[in-house]
C-alpha cells in the first residue's frame, strides 16, 4: 500500500484493544501509591474504600485512549494527545531515522505493538515522542516498512525481490543469540546495574534493623567466612547480571532486508528496531577492559540524525565473542578492512603525553601516604604509591597501545581509550567537516586533536593527539578538496 496525501489521510484512533493495556500499564505505575493506601485504609479502618484508588489509573489511561489521534501521510507523520495539556506533535516522512516496534507481554498477548519513530529531533523529553502506544502487530509492521522506504535506492518493502515478486525482499540475517553470549554479561555494564540493585536492596533493610555486635561475634568472621561471603555475592550479582542481559537481549537478532537494517530483541518485551542502511553513517566497537578480557566486543550503530538518549535504538550487537562482533560489524560497513586493519600509531609525542598525564593523575595518591608516613604512620604504607605508580604505568602504556587512526575501505576509522576503550569507523561520505584543536602543550609536542563532524552519533568521530601532518593527511583522504581552500591561506 502507499501513503496517502495529505488531503485524503483522514485521523485514526488507536487499536480499541489499548483500552485493556493502558489501564494496566498506569496500575504498574501505581502499585506502590495503591498498596499504601490500602494498608493505611486496613490500619484505618475504611476497608474496601480505599480500593477506590484503583479508579485513578484506570480512568488515566482510558483518558488517553480516547485523547490521542493520529495520521500518516505521504509527506507527514502527525500525532494528537493530551486533554488538559494538548500536544501536537509533526514530523517529515524523509525526517525518520529509525522505527522502533516495543511489544510487552500483554502487547504480545493482544497481538499489539507500539511504535517509536525515531526523527533526529534534539527534544529528550518523552512527552515529545512520535510515539503509537499501540496498533494491530500487521499494522505497525506495514507502517514501519511504508516510513524506511527508500526513495533514493527504490528499495523497501515493495520492491521487487531477485524473483521479481513484488513486496518480497528475502531477510539475510547476520548475527542470531547463542547461549554462549551468556558468558559476556558479567563482564559488561549490566554487572554494575545488578550491584546497584543488590545494595540498593540492602543497604534499607539494614538500617533498619538493630544490630548489636559484641567483640566475640567478631570471632565468627574469619577469613574463610569472609571469603565465602565474597564469593556468595560476586555469584549473586552475577546470576543477576545473566538474567538482565537475558531479559534484555534473549531472542536477539540482526538482519539485513533490502534497504533496511532489523533489529529484534527483548525475552519478554520484545523490541525491534529499523533503521535506513542510507542512513548508517558508520559503527563504533566498544571494548571495555573487562570485555576485552572475557574476548568480547559490543557493536552500536553511528545513525544520521540519531543522538543522546536516542542511542538505544542503535544497538547491532549485544556482548558477543569477539569473531561474531567482527563478522557483524564488517557486514553491516561492507567490508571488514575498518573492522580488523592495521591503524597509523601516534608517535613518541603522544605516547609521551599518556604517560606523564597518568603520572600525575597518580601523583595525589602517591604522595599522600608518603606524607603520613613522614608524620609518623606506619611505614606499611608505603606499599600505596607503588601500586599507584604501577596502576598508572600500566594504564598509561595500554592506551598508548590502543592509540591508532587510518582510512580504511573509505572510512574513517580511529581508536581510543583504554578502560572504555572504542574503535570507530565513520564513512567518508557522512563526513560533513573537520575540527581541529590543539591546547599549548599539544602545540609544543607537535600535535592535534582533529574530529570528524557528522550528523549521528555522537557528532564526530576524534582522533586525538595525532601529529599535524597525518592529522591533515587523513582530512584529504577522506575528503578531497575540503581542505584546500585553508591549506592554500596557510600556505
Amino acid at each position: 500500500m502507499s501513503l496517502p496525501v495529505a488531503d485524503e489521510a483522514p485521523w485514526q484512533r488507536l487499536d480499541p484493544r489499548m483500552l485493556l493495556v493502558h489501564p494496566i500499564t498506569e496500575l504498574v505505575k501505581f502499585l506502590p501509591v495503591l498498596v499504601g493506601l490500602l494498608v493505611a485504609g486496613g490500619a484505618s479502618g475504611t476497608g474496601p474504600w480505599a480500593l477506590l484508588g484503583v479508579g485513578f489509573p484506570v480512568g488515566l489511561g482510558v483518558v488517553r485512549y480516547l485523547t490521542t489521534t493520529y495520521r500518516v501521510t505521504g509527506s507527514r507523520v502527525e500525532l494528537r494527545r493530551g486533554l488538559l495539556q494538548r500536544h501536537n506533535l509533526s514530523t517529515p516522512v524523509d525526517r525518520v531515522r529509525t522505527v522502533d516496534l516495543t511489544a510487552s507481554p500483554i502487547h504480545r498477548v493482544l497481538g499489539l505493538a507500539a511504535i517509536v519513530i525515531g526523527t533526529g529531533s534534539v527534544a529528550s523529553d518523552d512527552d515529545e515522542r512520535l510515539l503509537l502506544d499501540a496498533l494491530p502487530r500487521e499494522q505497525a509492521s506495514a507502517l514501519r516498512a511504508q516510513l524506511l522506504a527508500s526513495p533514493a535506492t527504490g528499495a523497501g518493502a515493495g520492491s521487487p525481490d531477485a524473483a521479481g515478486l513484488p513486496g518480497v525482499v528475502p531477510e539475510a540475517v547476520v548475527a542470531r543469540f547463542s547461549p554462549r553470549w551468556l558468558w559476556y554479561a558479567p563482564f559488561s555494564g549490566a554487572v554494575l546495574v545488578a550491584t546497584g540493585a543488590v545494595v540498593g536492596t540492602t543497604a534499607p533493610l539494614l538500617q533498619s534493623v538493630d544490630i548489636r555486635i559484641s567483640e566475640d561475634d567478631l570471632d565468627v568472621f574469619s577469613p574463610g567466612v569472609v571469603g565465602a561471603l565474597a564469593v556468595a555475592v560476586l555469584l549473586l550479582v552475577a546470576t543477576l547480571a545473566v538474567v538482565g542481559y537475558l531479559v534484555v537481549n534473549g531472542g536477539f537478532l540482526l538482519a539485513r532486508q533490502g534497504a533496511t537494517w532489523h533489529v529484534r530483541r527483548g525475552l519478554l518485551t520484545q523490541r525491534e528496531t529499523s533503521i535506513d542502511v542510507a542512513r548508517l553513517a558508520g559503527a563504533t566497537i566498544g571494548e571495555p577492559a573487562a570485555l576485552r578480557l572475557a574476548r568480547g566486543r559490543r557493536v552500536n550503530a553511528i545513525v544520521t540524525g540519531l543522538r543522546g538518549s536516542q542511542q538505544s535504538s542503535t544497538v547491532l550487537l549485544p556482548p558477543a565473542p569477539y569473531p561474531t562482533a567482527v563478522t557483524t560489524t564488517s557486514a553491516v560497513l561492507g567490508d571488514q578492512a575498518p573492522v580488523t586493519g592495521a591503524l597509523r600509531g601516534h608517535g613518541r609525542a603522544a605516547t609521551t603525553r599518556r604517560f606523564t598525564r597518568a603520572l600525575l593523575g597518580a601523583a595525589p595518591f602517591a604522595a599522600l601516604p608518603v606524607l603520613a608516613v613522614l608524620a609518623g604512620a606506619s611505614a606499611g604504607l608505603l606499599v600505596l604509591p607503588l601500586v599507584a605508580v604501577a596502576a598508572a604505568l600500566a594504564l598509561a602504556a595500554d592506551r598508548a597501545r590502543a592509540l591508532g587512526h587510518a582510512h580504511l575501505a573509505g572510512h574513517v576509522v580511529t581508536r581510543s581509550g583504554s578502560v572504555l576503550r572504542r574503535r570507530d569507523a565513520l564513512a567518508d561520505a557522512h563526513v560533513i567537516g573537520w575540527n581541529l584543536r590543539a591546547t599549548w602543550f599539544q602545540r609544543r609536542a607537535g600535535l592535534v586533536t582533529v574530529a570528524a563532524t557528522t550528523a549521528g552519533g555522537t557528532g564526530q568521530v576524534a582522533v586525538y593527539d595525532v601529529p599535524a601532518p597525518d592529522a591533515i593527511a587523513l582530512a584529504l583522504a577522506a575528503t578531497p578538496g575540503l581542505l584546500d581552500e585553508f591549506l592554500e591561506d596557510a600556505g
